[in-house]
């Protein structure tokens, strides 16, 4: 039997989607909630942390140019996503739509891929809010000793600040506080502000040596400046998109789906894309990329580049907005990691307590307290950079198997009502496919040892447990 037929029938997965009575998630969200549930969850740590990283080591002030690489690759796998949300317009993401569409094996790799995503997703942006609030400390004369701001492989003995942040927001996911849409609202404005005030007063005091040259020359390293720099950054720096696709898992709640999910997926990422570009070009030209790469200053480079302006007293602003900011998007990477888990563990693949859901909370408990110890052992032990590689070929990963999915689809389900059609099928998808893939290529060796590593464990688990149990 060809894993071809163990397919989640589409009917079911419209009707699990009603389950719980015909109206529990009403259909509320405009294009424009979309839009902000969108830039929400895409302006991050990527933006505040990684843009420095990629400036110091790889691409120079051309970081604006790995954006744009980057963008493209994500605008072509978000046609893609945005035939699948309006055509399965349940709450889920690409796991949901690979069951139905490739069967459970492919669901299966998928899944287990985006669980590593947001695992390392939420361990990165906590190393980062580590490093923030040291340098807020700092402003008021105190500070964390670097033994237990750091993991063993950057010299010290565990990052405390990152687990605590990690630790914080599973507790909050667990007791079910919904974080309303007002408050996400609230952060997503401070987010967007923080990002204009930086572009609007820091671009008069650019200094243009700076951006001379433009893409450092190459030292001989693969990755290290010139045009391979650049590519390379803009695979690592891909991280700084991943959430566009927090967009496709509210489907369900959009009022028109066929209409707004596009505009939402999108939109979003333009909007975020113009930003970063202009972000990052203010930030290399207000300090010499080379100022990024200093080993305490790695991931808060935000406060290096403010340090060139007359407006230090912006720094401890900026720095609580990113903080607050940090801490939303934490709290949405393990809230679509368990969801991804619970759905897993819903349709068999994983353990019942995956998807034991608590009596009082009505929330997916054990799951979260579970990946409570998981994340935190990462954000606790393993350096921000590698989490940060790990997350974006994860993430590549998965658009790659949706641009394959809309394919496939075409073929073996040609007469499925779509909402949305992705354009010129299959020119897109298979560019976005080759985008994507070549950023992969350009990533570390290593960081495809670990999603390699990270794929047989899930294959194993897959054979020995997921088939025996599958209701599928």
């Amino acid at each position: 039997m060809s894993i071809h037929h163990h397919r989640k029938p589409l009917s079911i997965l419209l009707e699990e989607a009603n389950a719980e009575g015909s109206g529990t998630l009403a259909r509320r969200l405009g294009a424009g909630s979309l839009v902000a549930l969108g830039i929400g969850a895409i302006i991050g740590a990527g933006l505040f942390s990684l843009t420095g990283v990629v400036a110091a080591e790889h691409a120079g002030p051309a970081v604006t140019l790995s954006f744009i690489i980057s963008a493209i690759g994500c605008g072509l796998a978000g046609l893609c996503y945005a035939e699948f949300a309006s055509m399965i317009p349940i709450a889920g993401s690409a796991y949901t739509y690979s069951f139905a569409t490739m069967g459970r094996l492919w669901a299966w790799i998928i899944g287990w891929d985006l669980v590593l995503e947001y695992a390392v997703g939420a361990a990165m942006v906590s190393i980062s809010w580590s490093q923030y609030l040291n340098k807020l400390l700092m402003m008021h004369g105190m500070h964390i000793p670097t033994a237990f701001m750091a993991g063993p492989f950057e010299g010290g003995v565990i990052n405390l600040p990152a687990v605590f942040i990690v630790a914080m927001m599973s507790l909050l996911l667990a007791r079910g506080t919904q974080q309303s849409a007002v408050v996400n609202n609230l952060i997503v404005i401070l987010k967007v502000a923080v990002v204009l005030v930086f572009i609007a007063l820091g671009w008069s005091y650019i200094n243009p040596e700076n951006l001379v040259p433009y893409i450092p020359e190459n030292t001989g390293k693969f990755g290290h400046f010139g045009w391979s720099g650049v590519l390379q950054g803009a695979g690592i720096i891909f991280f700084a998109y991943i959430g566009f696709d927090a967009v496709s898992t509210a489907a369900q709640e959009a009022k028109n789906p066929k209409r707004n999910m596009p505009i939402g997926i999108l939109g979003s990422l333009a909007i975020c894309t113009v930003l970063y570009v202009l972000f990052g070009h203010v930030m290399t030209g207000l300090a010499h990329y080379t100022e990024f790469g200093g080993a305490h200053d790695k991931l808060a480079p935000v406060a290096t580049a403010i340090a060139h302006t007359p407006y230090v007293w912006l720094q401890q602003a900026i720095i609580l907005a990113i903080l607050a900011g940090f801490s939303s998007v934490i709290l949405v990477m393990l809230l679509g990691q368990s969801r991804v888990f619970y759905s897993m563990s819903h349709d068999g693949l994983l353990p019942k307590v995956f998807s034991d859901v608590h009596p009082k909370y009505r929330t997916p408990f054990k799951s979260n307290m579970l990946f409570m110890v998981f994340v935190g052992l990462f954000a606790a032990f393993v350096p921000g950079k590698v989490v940060g590689e790990m997350t974006s070929i994860g993430t590549l990963l998965a658009f790659i198997l949706v641009s394959f999915g809309v394919i496939i689809m075409r073929r073996t389900m040609p007469d499925a009502p779509r909402a949305f059609r992705t354009p010129l099928v299959p020119l897109v998808p298979i560019l976005g496919i080759v985008v994507c893939g070549v950023m992969m290529l350009a990533l570390p060796w290593d960081t495809w040892l670990r999603l390699i590593v990270w794929l047989i464990i899930g294959i194993v688990v897959y054979f020995r447990y997921g088939v025996k149990h599958s209701k599928f």
